[in-house]
């Protein structure tokens, strides 16, 4: 698939088959997140796959917008490590690049996904530490469910020309 179209295509999935995601494909996805730009290439992230249909089912229980997860057959909780890095207040935009690196891998693929949100919201990212053992200095930033589509993707024309300004505001 061309990058415009996945670009163009790319929509929050929240509805996914049962059908399992080869972990090639997944592979493949953090290597998209990895290739995100980051402040003087520092690169502050860190992901954990999550497979475990417990862990899974867990996570809506104090994320109330991630209920797709109890039918994901995947999701990867993307982190960032700010501590010891030259630019330590700019990981929110490094982890946010990587989540969007991910989110047009996984529709080139084919598969589905959603970006859900957990910092800055401090009952999240102490639930999601405690579930995943992150250490302390290191935030859960998103949660990103993944699988095949129960649906179709469809092209949306999102262009604003009153959101464009030139030389000045």
């Amino acid at each position: 698939m061309e990058l415009k179209e996945a670009i163009r295509t790319r929509r929050s999935i929240r509805k996914f088959t049962s059908e399992a995601v080869p972990q090639e494909m997944i592979q493949l996805i953090l290597e998209a997140a990895m290739l995100a730009p980051s402040a003087g290439n520092q690169q502050p992230w860190h992901f954990v796959v999550v497979t475990d249909r417990q862990k899974l089912d867990a996570i809506p229980e104090f994320q109330p917008y991630a209920a797709m997860l109890r039918e994901a057959q995947v999701a990867i909780v993307v982190c960032g490590a700010p501590e010891g890095t030259k630019w330590p207040d700019f990981w929110v935009q490094d982890c946010s690049a990587a989540v969007q690196n991910m989110l047009l891998a996984a529709r080139g693929l084919g598969l589905g996904s959603v970006w859900t949100g957990i910092y800055p919201l401090e009952d999240r990212v102490a639930k999601m530490r405690e579930l995943f053992g992150i250490p302390e200095m290191v935030y859960p930033f998103a949660v990103v469910p993944i699988g095949w589509p129960d649906g179709e993707f469809s092209a949306k024309d999102r262009y604003r020309a009153a959101a464009v300004h030139r030389n000045r505001w």
